[in-house]
């Protein structure tokens, strides 16, 4: 017989989610409680009633599933339109941005979205949902179980965009053994529509109908084992759903590993003969094929791959070039490696990458294929498994090798990459340069050029140079990562300025939830603390670098040694002596070629550990070698800042450097260190609480309250 739910009524929590959804400060609800209390009930009677109220509203339904989760906006494949996204597929902030351009279309009127079980979301998704939540371009009701949830769901609450509205228990909830046995009495048609969903859901009636016969969906349905929806007012093509989450997990454990195999299988033969054009449905295709006797064809399998990749899903790219590789003929092997190592790598699994593509003959390889393999193969050696100097022998070795004028440009912009990040900050601004004004210069190495010019100019106070390049960089096509380096070398010309709250707020938009994925995200709180620090935030700062840090250790990036050096300065700052000394520790087994270009960081950190100790000497030591090796290695506006910290730490002596290097560097902050010094080394304490003034004004508040406590000190 059908089940009886053990649903509460909630007529109190209906009015809540009603009230909610009105014109309070929220567009919307959260409602969170376990499986079967009526949370999608819930949802749906406060969706008809706020409809009857505003007729122009227009709803979408999303519903989260556990088969969906596999794959990038998999519960919104029937709403985002892949196909009008363009190079925008391979930036995840951009992408979002069509993700909610197609959410809407041409509708006119206000949008409400219903969300139901979010806990089962992707994580692009999910993003989606806090993205529009965060913007207020939709009423939201959101639905899902509290443990399991996205963080960027949770976030939906704990950011306060939405109201929480928990859903108590019954006080006898449905359990797994009365589904269990509610499964076993099924009629068989309507067992075999929850079978197949129990591996892949939803499926369209008419799929269902093909593969479970004729009435099936209807038994189901009266049964209270599945339910038909129309989405999107498709009202010709409705899909399927079990009708509780417990359903497909029982009917899964009951099916078995063999039986569930055979339901793929038949489900990946069915949707095969009529391929969706969506991308998310085709790459949940291409995940339910692996597990099932129907494999696709190798290179349909190395595309999908290679869109995952782009979509940031490195695990589910990981997984469709393994199995592409391992049935590969020859011919298909690179096409398969390439991806694969590529996810390795951006997983911090270096070693494992480099075997994959230490493997390939390379004397057999086209010139393209020649060109991928080689332009990854360095990146790896440079960043992953820090071995720079075999990066940079290696590229040259084939940059020998390759006659192509094209090629060759590609090849000296991630050299310009390389010597960026080990310092040779003129060298690379010279090879960039290079790049940018060669006609063969393609999209990707007129990205790897422009975004290293664009942070060398910054650090040598090349001010004006940098927006122009930032702009050139972010308007093409490339690793997204990249974007990061534009970041830095923008926000640290903003600093420069004395613009300090707009370059905070620039930073800040690194680590909104457009950057959910590993490392993208801890490398946007990097921008951030590395703002924060300057602003005297040092407890906020170091709450973002301590899980940087973690994150970024293992994947080789420069970034990893930089979080280290930060987070040790803004420990010292705190008087917090053991966890700055442990970090400082940390940065400095992990600090060599590939991350020399923050060597001046590295120096300041350790002056400010020393001052915590209350080595006054030796701070000041330590931070003058960070100023002058600052200014051998042409980082001019990097030697003014560091300068600057060994006045704040109390140096007299710093007057002269900083005069010659205003007269290099015309900046805000160059100045203001300048005025800081003079008013130190002459005792002037009128002085020092004006020049403390000035710097609260343009947002240096560490700095400020370093002058006005130096005030107070003198006589």
């Amino acid at each position: 017989m059908p089940i009886r739910w053990n649903v509460p009524q909630h007529a109190s929590t209906l009015e809540r989610l009603d009230s909610a959804l009105g014109d309070g400060p929220r567009r919307g609800a959260v409602v969170l409680g376990p499986d079967g209390v009526g949370k999608s009930t819930l949802a749906r009677l406060a969706a008809e009633n706020f409809s009857r109220g505003n007729p122009s509203t227009f709803i979408r339904w999303v519903t989260g599933t556990p088969t969906e989760r596999v794959v990038p906006f998999g519960a919104f494949s029937h709403i985002v339109d892949f196909s009008n996204f363009g190079d925008d597929i391979g930036k995840p902030a951009a992408l979002l941005r069509a993700a909610r351009a197609s959410l809407s279309g041409d509708r006119q009127g206000d949008l409400l979205l219903i969300v139901d079980d979010a806990h089962d979301l992707d994580i692009l998704s999910a993003t989606l949902v806090y993205q529009l939540a965060l913007a207020g371009t939709a009423r939201m009701i959101v639905t899902a179980r509290a443990d399991t949830a996205p963080e960027a769901i949770a976030a939906l609450w704990t950011d306060g965009l939405l109201e929480r509205i928990d859903v108590d228990a019954p006080g006898q909830p449905t359990s797994t053994a009365e589904v269990d046995t509610f499964i076993a009495e099924l009629p068989a048609a309507a067992r075999a529509v929850l079978d197949y969903l129990a591996v892949e859901e939803p499926l369209s009636a008419a799929d269902l109908t093909a593969l479970a016969g004729d009435g099936a969906v209807g038994e189901a349905q009266q049964w209270g084992a599945a339910e038909t929806r129309v989405r999107d007012e498709r009202a010709e093509d409705p899909v399927v759903y079990t009708a509780h989450p417990l359903f497909s997990e029982r009917a899964r454990a009951a099916l078995g590993a063999d039986g569930a195999r055979q339901r793929r299988t038949e489900v990946v033969e069915l949707q095969s003969r009529h391929p969706s054009e969506h991308l998310s449905d085709r790459l949940r295709l291409a995940s339910l094929a692996l597990d099932s006797d129907a494999p696709q064809p190798v290179a349909a399998v190395v595309d999908a791959a290679q869109q995952a990749l782009r979509l940031g899903d490195l695990t589910l790219a990981e997984r469709f070039a393994r199995s592409a590789l391992a049935r590969g003929e020859d011919g298909q092997a690179l096409a398969a490696r390439l991806p694969l190592a590529n996810s390795l790598a951006f997983q911090g699994r270096g070693r494992e990458a480099e075997e994959l593509l230490a493997a390939v003959d390379s004397a057999a390889l086209s010139e393209e294929d020649l060109m991928a393999w080689t332009l990854l193969r360095a990146a790896n050696q440079f960043f992953m498994l820090s071995e720079p100097e075999r990066a940079t022998a290696f590229l040259l070795t084939i940059r020998n090798r390759v006659p192509d004028v094209g090629p060759r440009v590609t090849l000296d912009a991630l050299s310009a990459t390389f010597a960026m990040n080990a310092g040779n900050i003129g060298g690379a601004v010279e090879i960039a340069h290079r790049v940018l004004d060669s006609p063969a210069a393609d999209d990707q190495a007129v990205a790897w050029a422009a975004s290293a010019a664009t942070l060398c100019s910054a650090r040598q106070g090349r001010f004006a140079d940098v927006e122009p390049l930032a702009q050139r960089a972010l308007g093409a096509e490339h690793p997204g990562l990249l974007r990061f380096t534009v970041g830095l070398g923008e926000t640290t010309t903003l600093l420069m300025a004395g613009r300090v709250e707009t370059a905070t707020e620039l930073a800040q938009q690194f680590t909104d939830f457009a950057e959910l994925q590993q490392p993208g995200r801890a490398i946007g709180e990097v921008l951030l603390a590395h703002m924060m620090i300057a602003a005297g935030r040092f407890g906020e700062a170091a709450a973002l670098l301590g899980p940087a840090a973690a994150a970024l250790e293992r994947t080789g990036y420069s970034w990893g040694p930089l979080s280290l050096m930060l987070l040790a300065t803004a420990l010292a700052q705190q008087g917090d002596i053991a966890a700055a000394a442990k970090a400082l520790s940390r940065a400095e087994s992990r600090h060599g070629t590939k991350s020399a270009l923050f060597s001046p960081e590295l120096g300041v950190a350790r002056a400010w550990r020393l001052a915590a100790g209350r080595d006054s000497h030796g701070a000041i030591a330590a931070v003058r070698d960070a100023a002058r090796m600052a200014e051998r290695r042409g980082q001019s506006a990097v030697a003014l800042r560091v300068w600057h910290e060994a006045v704040r730490l109390g140096d007299i002596r710093a007057v002269d450097p900083l005069a010659r290097l205003c007269d290099e560097v015309d900046c805000v902050a160059g100045q203001l260190a300048l005025a800081h010094a003079k008013a130190l080394a002459t005792n002037d304490g009128d002085a020092l609480r004006a020049v403390a003034a000035e710097l609260t004004a343009v947002g240096l508040h560490a700095a400020a309250a370093t002058a006005a406590a130096q005030a107070q000190q003198c006589a």
